[in-house]
């Protein structure tokens, strides 16, 4: 591993920083919920047992999965990894980066688990996480302590060895966007601290919208702007159980369960699905060991942009596992309708540009983490921002598209077909089945099966969900450009131009359409130095670190690895 998580030594009575984790499954998650007693309402209902009601249940499975995964043996090297600062082996979603093998790794383990669920959820913590570590060693470099990254260091080993789920508490109510926290008529439109002292802090406020927040163990509060001086009392960052004394949690339902529809249940939204709360702050408590910092102003800025950064480029990966899914179900479409792409140009053209703009976006993720850059302060990985922002850019504006073309290939029988209860009417069933099957080979309940999947995907409440979250989560398209903006090397470009036209290149700070530069992007060392990622066959890597699993059809066909001369390597997801 290259550049890893500094980690003071170990000390007389410290345990043994070896081995794998606890990796918790599924069902070993579901009982850590039912020992917590969260005060969560869902429909104006108070919840007693999140893990047993039904309107959560299928975020709850969606969480359950990524820590499935992380416990099937040919997922393993995706699902897992291992953090130097710790010597252990930990679930991939609590993984600080040490290299751009490893954030190619937490791309193609993120695309995997939205494959499964839509929307897995749990890798919010693995952004947050790495965001923390960066500012608390920023804030140690700037002051000369080691106070915040002790502190985060020692959560971070809680965190990893509990195999905790965390909810990312950071976008606040905000209230009056034109004014700043401190000038708000309501101080408790934003989480701020209102009491400190020799214990911890005293926190109130609100966050208006927190993924999977009746169901995870802790969360992690964290800043959503930059901030002044003045606004010295909302700039906290620190972790609090869910149930701390004076948290209450509005939520939603997740996905669509036992809903009875217009056009049939909801085959895929009723399995898998997400929640989100507003989490309440009534005076809630923290020590001082839970705080990573409070009234440091001058670090909010820096803390949301390293999470924005981190988050958009892991969420090329979740809609790039929501997009395999259109196409897997597009293709299936169009042979139960009797068609062959390979023989239908304008259905062909409709499935290569739905595979164009999925493979496109999710190119940039891959990118931003070749072209990841080692943080000064922590030694941690962090993806390049312009791929980043691009990628999700492109993903926040094309996910209509990704619709449309589902729409395009499929036909109006996904939103016309009458509901499920006439499979079973004796008067009418098997007319349906004769006059609505088309290709010979494939039956009429396939077929409208089918159907109806791509319709709670893309033309129903939950299909309006995967487009407002492509095109608002990790923040808004012009929050996006701004960064894009911000980081693309312009100046270079001029200097490119200027040199053609033999005008001379003279620095210029003052000058705006030269202040950006990014140089060494096409350097004399090349892209395999120490940190950059290589491709090696997953076969190769099963043979020397684990024994394959037999009859396993799906999973990822390459992975990412120590190898012998390669300092890591990067997987390949099923496509």
């Amino acid at each position: 591993m290259n550049a890893p998580l500094v980690v003071p030594p170990l000390q007389p009575g410290d345990p043994q920083r070896t081995g794998p984790c606890t990796l918790l499954g599924a069902d070993e998650y579901r009982e850590s919920l039912r020992r917590l007693k969260p005060v969560v309402y869902v429909d104006g209902q108070r919840v007693e047992s999140v893990a047993d009601c039904p309107a959560l249940a299928p975020g709850v499975a969606a969480i359950g999965v990524t820590y499935d995964y992380a416990r099937r043996p040919e997922l393993a090297p995706l699902m897992t990894a291992y953090q130097s600062s710790t010597g252990r082996t930990v679930n991939r979603m609590l993984h600080v980066d040490e290299s751009a093998g490893d954030l190619l790794n937490k791309l193609e383990a993120v695309r995997i688990l939205c494959q499964q669920t839509g929307c897995a959820q749990r890798y919010l913590t693995h952004d947050a996480l790495a965001a923390i570590a960066q500012t608390s060693a920023r804030i140690d470099a700037a002051t000369g302590s080691t106070e915040h990254g002790a502190r985060f260091r020692d959560y971070l080993r809680q965190v990893q060895e509990r195999d905790l789920a965390l909810g990312v508490a950071m976008t606040d109510a905000k209230g009056d966007r034109s004014r700043r926290p401190h000038e708000q008529g309501v101080p408790d439109t934003y989480v701020h601290v209102v009491e400190r002292n020799g214990k911890g802090i005293v926190l109130s406020g609100t966050k208006a919208i927190v993924t999977s927040a009746p169901y995870v163990h802790e969360f992690v509060v964290m800043p959503c702007r930059a901030m002044t001086e003045a606004d010295a009392a909302f700039a906290v960052c620190c972790a609090v159980p869910v149930d701390a004394p004076g948290i209450t949690i509005v939520a939603r339902p997740a996905g669509r369960p036992g809903e009875k529809l217009e056009h049939g249940g909801a085959p895929f939204s009723r399995r898998y699905g997400q929640s989100t709360g507003v989490v309440v702050f009534d005076r809630v408590f923290v020590p001082w060991e839970r705080v990573f910092y409070a009234g440091d102003w001058q670090h909010s800025a820096g803390l949301t942009y390293d999470y924005a950064t981190h988050h958009r480029q892991t969420c090329i990966a979740a809609r790039a596992g929501f997009g395999d899914l259109l196409i897997g179900a597009g293709a299936l479409m169009c042979e139960a309708n009797g068609l062959d792409p390979g023989a239908h140009s304008g259905l062909r053209e409709s499935m290569v540009e739905l595979i164009k703009i999925v493979e496109g976006f999710y190119a940039c993720g891959v990118a931003a983490s070749v072209y990841g850059t080692c943080d000064p302060d922590s030694g941690t990985w962090m993806p390049d921002p312009v791929y980043a922002n691009i990628g999700k850019l492109l993903l926040a504006t094309q996910i209509y598209d990704m619709h449309r073309l589902a729409h395009e290939v499929s036909g109006g029988l996904i939103v016309t077909l009458p509901g499920p209860d006439e499979d079973h009417n004796p008067a009418t069933a098997a007319k349906l089945a004769e006059v609505l099957r088309a290709n010979p080979d494939v039956p009429y309940d396939r077929r409208i099966e089918t159907a109806r999947f791509i319709e709670d995907l893309t033309a129903s409440y939950q299909g309006g969900w995967y487009s407002v979250i492509s095109l608002h989560g990790g923040g808004s398209p012009a929050a996006m450009k701004q960064e894009i903006w911000r980081h693309y090397p312009v100046g270079d470009k001029v200097d490119l131009v200027e040199r053609l036209l033999e005008r001379g290149v003279t620095a210029d700070a003052d000058r705006a359409i030269t202040r950006n530069r990014q140089p060494g992007r096409c350097c004399d060392t090349g892209c395999s130095t120490p940190g950059r990622a290589i491709t090696v066959p997953l076969s190769t890597l099963t043979a020397r670190t684990t024994a394959a699993v037999p009859g396993v059809a799906t999973g990822p066909d390459r992975i990412a690895s120590p190898m012998a001369d390669a300092p890591t390597a990067h997987s390949q997801a099923p496509r």
